[in-house]
């Protein structure tokens, strides 16, 4: 199975990432956004986010340019999966909205295209025409997917078994992480911690007034060096699992229950703090606009994955 040209459905917070990560890896790509707005706006979040690379060292001028160049934009789906080998859909979470993606790509692509959803939670395979079943998977990432290696991939009750390991190999062979599930996990491994570890950090907030500052203090100075470096389970292995279990046993934590509702969410959003993209949220952002705050991000993540990689004994 050979996977050449890709083409990318969605250009918003993942897409436009996603459409640098495939180009990056030296495929032609075509992407499309039904929001002629969210389109017009994907050449520059690409070109910032490829500049990002490249400051850091990454990248070189050459490898960025050319990256660059294999990315097309396209007025319409049927233009942007006419040749695709690959096509990656990442649109809104939205079932509906995927269910009518899903019928004009079948519309539209060659019968031998590989569809590969970003979805996050959703179980896609029943929005997938029948037709499509043998050649569809889930590949999912993580923001900004040209930095954070994991790629979760599931295939469906009716998916070739020579897809998945085809995208498994393709994504090795840029040096990324993929992570391939025998049967669907409703939010993988790493989005259900985190939705866990959501949960928790809210009702700390609600219920015991800590503040957002403590929490990320907490986290930073107390478990991101152990995480980094041992991963939770070897963590475990390490405190002693008697210990694990004398604390599981001595009942003293109870998880929160999710009612599908956050009090603490709901007051930031509604007095204007929904993030960085509107300045603030759980902190101030100083005026400072969404690109500058995106790009020192990127910086400091690929600073620590570098020395992260040299600690650990990992190529680069």
């Amino acid at each position: 199975m050979e996977i050449q040209r890709v083409a990318v459905i969605g250009a918003g917070t993942m897409g436009h990432a996603l459409a640098l990560v495939h180009a990056l890896g030296g495929c032609p790509v075509n992407l499309f956004d039904s929001s002629p707005e969210v389109l017009s706006g994907a050449p520059v979040r690409i070109a910032a986010a490829c500049g990002t690379l490249e400051e850091a060292g990454r990248i070189s001028e050459e490898q960025a340019q050319a990256a660059l160049q294999r990315i097309a934009f396209s007025g319409s789906l049927a233009e942007a999966v006419a040749t695709a080998d690959l096509i990656v859909e990442a649109v809104v979470e939205k079932a509906g909205i995927k269910r009518s993606v899903f019928a004009e790509i079948d519309a539209h692509a060659p019968m031998e295209a590989v569809i590969a959803s970003n979805t996050s939670y959703l179980d896609v395979f029943p929005l997938i025409p029948q037709a499509r079943q043998a050649t569809s998977a889930i590949a999912h990432w993580y923001t900004p997917p040209y930095i954070v290696d994991l790629v979760d991939l599931v295939s469906g009750p009716r998916t070739n078994p020579e897809i998945v390991p085809a995208l498994k190999s393709l994504y090795e062979g840029w040096g990324k992480a993929p992570l391939e599930f025998d049967t669907m996990v409703p939010g993988y491994i790493a989005n259900r911690l985190q939705a866990a570890l959501n949960l928790e950090c809210l009702r700390m907030i609600e219920e015991f007034g800590v503040s957002a500052e403590d929490i990320d203090f907490s986290i930073r100075h107390g478990l991101v060096e152990r995480l980094a470096v041992l991963g939770h389970m070897r963590k475990m292995d390490f405190t002693g699992l008697e210990m694990v279990r004398n604390g599981i046993a001595s009942g003293t934590y109870q998880p929160p229950v999710n009612n599908g509702q956050s009090p603490v969410l709901d007051r930031l959003i509604e007095d204007g703090r929904s993030g960085v993209g509107a300045g603030a949220g759980f902190f101030d952002y100083g005026g400072a606009s969404a690109e500058e705050l995106f790009h020192d991000r990127d910086l400091r993540l690929l600073k620590f994955k570098t020395q992260l990689k040299n600690l650990m004994g990992e190529k680069q």
